[in-house]
Order: structure tokens, then sequence, then C-alpha cells
């Protein structure tokens, strides 16, 4: 077995290999950044090497950076983690040559699954059904718009390189087709340094599910069933599920049999992840094969109990695969929420800057269900603006799907990030919601129940419970450690403007009684002090927790995506409050501002020009995306407050209209 391991990445994959190469007894290298200079996965790695500033162009993606390392280190094989070299036929043929192990496929497999137009041509040949498309290279907007339309609409523009949910738009009409050929041969270019694109027939409220499989150098390929991608933002999946809630026993049967065959076909080697687009009639057509471990990976892990770094790490080192299809079974149901530097307040863009707080769930067994959180940052690291803004992949095992999503529910309660915009409530939200718990989901789940944006959700009548009876908790332990209890029992306590009558009490057992328009709750095990963040309780012997923060007139407090200010109040004071006037949000409207921190890449407006509504006047880059912002009505601009190459924080005025 190899004595020592070069990792070719960063972040959460980074020490999630390391964690199995520990077990292992495998020593690891981690080669890293200017941006990553004391990360958590350097502070686990045996030995660090430094290569080079933070874009990575500049260093993960330079293949004599990583080879050099290697032979700098003594290390006998590389795994590349996902992203960067993961997919790259050439990095894979380049360790070859030097006698450097690559774990992950071989370089003939990934060319012809690797690349989306390749992959599609051979699968039709092979007889795996795929979805309608044109798989030949398109030069201009002029013919994407042709092809397009021969297809018919609505048509998916897909760079072929592409992988992350990068370099994907939609596009229902030629003008839609005509702007996003060129935004994602842009980003194609500038996140795989591959600028061609191919479309697809875009399948109406399509299912995202892949099957895993796992190969070895003899043949042997194995698949180890499916999962369920389908709740995703901008072609990026948020939240995963294993099993699916849609597929019968003989849907599953069929669909991983075409996967084997298909990595058979190529003498897969390695862990892979043959990805189909689902009808909701169960139907199913090829899209793609992702040629290395993929993001979601924990929650196959968490249904099978196989480590997939391990089998990969095996069958580099020439082993053969030990489990046989029959020694599989499903076991149990896993869910894993990506949680984001992103603000979903503020349509889920980007939101670096430093992680000041990073509470995280306790790992393990938690009685109803189990929790693995695989996380690449500590209390204190900077989220970059030149990467992924991945801060953790939370995961919640359960018996039955029931569980793991009551698991997930209660886990998302117990981690707390402050520093940035994050995605923990509306990741809270799907859980809660009626829908996602049916299991009726597609890949639009979120532009159809999130229309206009995520605002969060209003407090449902037990969570009003749980802001009223914590609210009064932290009143009382708030006066009491100030020396001053009051002997008041009736308060009145505001949530925003919805006014409660409360009255407090304690019971034999002092647990706290609180009676919210004459109807009892007990409020117990009560785990707070002034200055934590978190108040944990339980409700009517429900366990619960709450994120909390003193204000100057009650408190902030959000329990999963409800969010209130909450006031405790005398009768005659809260009355008052019912009179003062709303405060007037600031007039924006005759300015275009930065939705995010990044580059300028394009203002393709000058002072004095007349706009119309829907017309491009910024174009800004943050995390590997480019973002297109339009005019939203008509005008004539008076000033250009930004160029291209110029950074540009959250809320930067960008264009100033008349």
């Amino acid at each position: 077995m190899f004595s020592k391991i070069l990792i070719a990445n960063r972040g959460e994959i980074a020490v999630r290999v390391i964690k199995t190469c520990r077990r292992m007894g495998i020593k690891t290298v981690v080669v890293y950044s200017d941006a990553d200079a004391g990360s958590l996965a350097c502070e686990m790695a045996d030995e660090t090497v430094h290569i080079g500033p933070s874009p990575a162009a500049q260093s993960y993606l330079i293949q004599d950076k990583i080879v050099d390392a290697v032979k700098q280190t003594g290390a006998q094989a590389v795994h590349p983690g996902f992203g960067f070299l993961s997919e790259n036929a050439s990095f894979a043929r380049r360790l070859k040559a030097e006698g450097i192990a690559f774990i992950g496929p071989n370089p003939e497999a990934i060319d012809a699954m690797g690349d989306k137009i390749t992959s599609k041509k051979f699968a039709a040949e092979a007889g795996v059904s795929t979805v309608p498309g044109h798989m030949g290279l398109i030069e201009t907007p002029d013919e994407a718009v042709k092809i397009a339309r021969e297809i018919g609409y609505p048509v998916m523009i897909k760079a072929s390189a592409g992988g992350g949910g990068k370099g994907i738009r939609v596009a229902h009409s030629d003008d839609d087709m005509a702007e996003g050929f060129a935004a994602v041969k842009a980003e194609a270019l500038n996140a795989f340094g591959d600028d061609r694109v191919f479309l697809e027939k875009f399948i109406v409220d399509p299912r995202h599910i892949e099957i895993q499989v796992l190969g070895d150098k003899h043949g042997n390929v194995i698949h180890l069933f499916e999962r369920e991608c389908s709740i995703q933002r901008r072609n990026q999946k948020v939240i995963e599920e294993a099993p699916s809630p849609l597929l019968d026993e003989a849907t599953r049967a069929a669909m991983g049999a075409q996967a084997v065959a298909l990595a058979k076909a190529v003498n897969y080697d390695s862990a892979g992840t043959v990805e189909f687009v689902a009808g909701q009639d169960k139907s199913f057509y090829f899209l793609e094969m992702n040629t290395r471990l993929q993001v979601e990976h924990p929650v196959t892990e968490l249904i099978t109990g196989v480590d997939l770094v391990e089998q990969m790490i095996r069958s580099a080192w020439g082993e053969q695969l030990a489990i046989k299809q029959d020694d599989l079974s499903i076991n149990g149901w896993a869910i894993e929420s990506r949680i984001y530097a992103e603000d979903p307040y503020r349509g889920f863009l980007p939101s670096i800057g430093r992680l000041v707080r990073y509470e995280q769930p306790e790992e393990g067994d938690q009685g109803d269900y189990t929790v693995r959180n695989d996380s690449g940052v500590r209390e204190g690291d900077e989220i970059s603006m030149f990467y992924d803004p991945m801060i953790a992949k939370l995961c919640a095992w359960g018996e039955t799907r029931d569980d793991a999503v009551r698991g997930m529910a209660r886990a998302l309660e117990d981690t707390h990030l402050a520093g940035l915009g994050h995605n923990v409530p509306f990741l809270a939200a799907v859980m809660d919601q009626e829908r996602f718990q049916s299991g009726q989901l597609s890949t639009s789940y979120i532009k159809d129940e999130f229309p206009e944006g995520f605002h969060g959700l209003a407090p449902s009548a037990e969570q009003v419970k749980i802001l009223i009876a914590s609210a009064v908790a932290m009143n009382e332990v708030i006066a009491e450690q100030d020396g001053d209890p009051s002997e008041r029992t009736d308060w009145t306590v505001l949530i925003d403007k919805a006014a409660y009558e409360v009255e407090v009490g304690y019971d034999e057992a002092e647990d706290l009684i609180v009676a919210i328009d004459g109807e009892e709750v007990s409020l117990s095990e009560i785990d707070w002090r002034p200055g934590l963040s978190l108040f944990k309780a339980a409700l009517d012997d429900d366990a619960f927790t709450a994120e909390v923060k003193r204000a100057a007139d009650g408190f902030d407090i959000r329990h999963r995506a409800a969010r209130a200010r909450v006031r405790v109040l005398r009768p005659d004071v809260a009355h008052l409050y019912a009179l003062l006037p709303e405060k007037q949000a600031a007039d924006t409207s005759k300015l275009v501002l930065s939705p995010m921190p990044g580059l300028v890449v394009d203002i393709p407006v000058v002072e004095g020009q007349e706009v119309k509504s829907g017309e491009t006047v910024a174009i800004i880059e943050a995390m590997k995306m480019q973002n297109i912002l339009k005019a939203e009505r008509d005008g004539k601009v008076k000033a250009v407050k930004a160029k291209a190459g110029d950074p540009v924080a959250a809320d930067d005025v960008l264009v100033e209209f008349e």
C-alpha cells in the first residue's frame, strides 16, 4: 500500500481524504495557495507545499507545480479530490509518465466519459438512453440559435468541460440563447480553460438522479445505488439524499445496470458517477459521467457503510474490489445539506469574509438520527473569493426518510455561523416544507417554492411558542444575573408587531411555565447565559435550539427559517410600541448596486447613454461565476462609478441613473 499520498486540492475534500489516509496509516501531503496558508487541511496534513498565488489558475491548476511537490516530498500517488485537475486526462497521463499513481480512473476513461460531448456520443453508440441534443461543437451565437430552434425550446447550454454547476444556462428564446451562449463560453474558458459548448433539450419538471459506481483495474465494476440531487439552485446542487424517494426497486436496478454497463465499456477503474435526468414517471436519460469523487459522496457512504476514498486508494494501488454487488444493500436514509457562505436573503449572493463564529452540531449517534459534518474551515478562518463558498457538508442519517429529515432539521438548528451570510435558514426552510417531506422533488423546486426569492418563513404556531418562551426565559435569566429579578408575572410579548399576552411562573421542578394567551407551555432543560448565541431548551419535552442575539429593546431570535425581533414588555409600554412609525428604507431605485463582493468584468454603458429595461449594465464575477446585472427600467445613465478590473464590495454603486 502507498506510504504517502499528495492531495492536489483544498478545503473540505482535502480534510476528508486526510481522515481516510490517517485511518489507513498513510502519510499525507497537502499543497496550498496563498489564500489557504494555515488552513485546516494544512494543519492536519503531515507535510505541506506552497504552490503559488490564490487564483486557482496560478496554483491548483498548474500541473508542473503539483508534480514538483510530489517529487519534493516523495509522495507515491496523487488524490485530486473534485474540481481542479480531478477530471483532467492530460494530468493523469503526466503522472503516469512520471511514475506517480493517479487516484482516479485511467486517462482513457476520463477522455471517453469526462468530456460531455464525447460521452454523449459514446453513450448513444453503447445503446444508453440519452437526452435529445446537439453534441457537435458550436462556434457562434447565430449557429446556437439555429440549432436550438431545431431541438425546440427550452434548451440547456452546457460547457463541455463543465462541472460543479458552472457553465450552464437554460434558454427559453432566441434572445436567451444568444446571450447565454456567450456567457457560458466565457465562464467555461475562465473556470476550465475550455470554451467548447453543446446544447441539449431541457426536460420540464425533471429530477436529477445519479448512480455511484466503483471499479478496479481487473475489470470488476459495481454500483452503490443512487443519490437524488434534485434540490438545485443555478444548476448547483444544494441538498442531496440517498436513496431517492422516486425510485422503485425495478427502476433502481435498471439504472444501476445501465451505469455499470457504461463503466465497464470504458474499463472504468475508480469511483465515478453516472448522472441521469429522470421524469416524474420514472423514465430516465443519461446526462453525463463524472470521472471523479462527487461532492455528495457522504450520503452513499452513510447508507452502504463503504468508504469511497479508501476504495479509490485501493483501486489505484491495484487491489481487486473486495465488495461484490450482492454484498451491498441500502441501510436507512441519508440527507446532505451544503452549507455555503452566501446570503439567501439577498438572492443567495456570495458572502465572503471571516467566519467569526462557527459552532457545529455534535457528530455521531444522536438517538433518533446520526450526524456527520464534513468541513474544511474553522472558526476564525477566511472564506475566500477565489474558490467555491462551501463551509461544510452537513449530513444526517436515520432509519427512515422521515427520521433523516427530522435529524437534518435538528442538526441545522445546532449549527451557528456569524461574520458572513450563510444559507442555514434556507436549508432549514426546505426541511420544514410539506412538499420536501413528501418527496415530491424536481430540479425546479427552489424556483417553484420561492419564486420571489427567500425571505424566511413566517413562524408556525409551534415556533411562536418557541420564540415567546425563549425570550421570556432569557429576560428572566438577565434580570436574575443583574440582581434585579422582577416580581412581575404578566407581560406583553411583541413578535415584530404581533402582541401576545403572557403569564410567567414556575412549577415544582423549577421548569418555566409560560401561559400564552391562556395556553400553557413548559420550558425545561434551559441551557443559556448572556453572551451565548444559541439558546437550548425543551418545549413541552421536545428539544430545540434557537439562534439568539440581544438587541437594545429585546432579542433577535431565529428558529430554523423563522426569525423575528422579540420584545418582552410591560403591557403599558407595549401599547406605546404599537404607536411608533415604521422606519422607511432608503431609496435606491436610481442606483445599480453590486449584489456581492467581486471583480467588475465589464460596465457596458457610459454616462449619458439611454438604457432600456432588461439591457445589461454590469457584469460582476465572484466565486468563478459571472453575474449579469440588468436595468430594471428605462433610463439615462447619470454616472458610471466603476470600471472593468475594479474590486467591489456588496452594495457598492456601479451605475447611477438620472
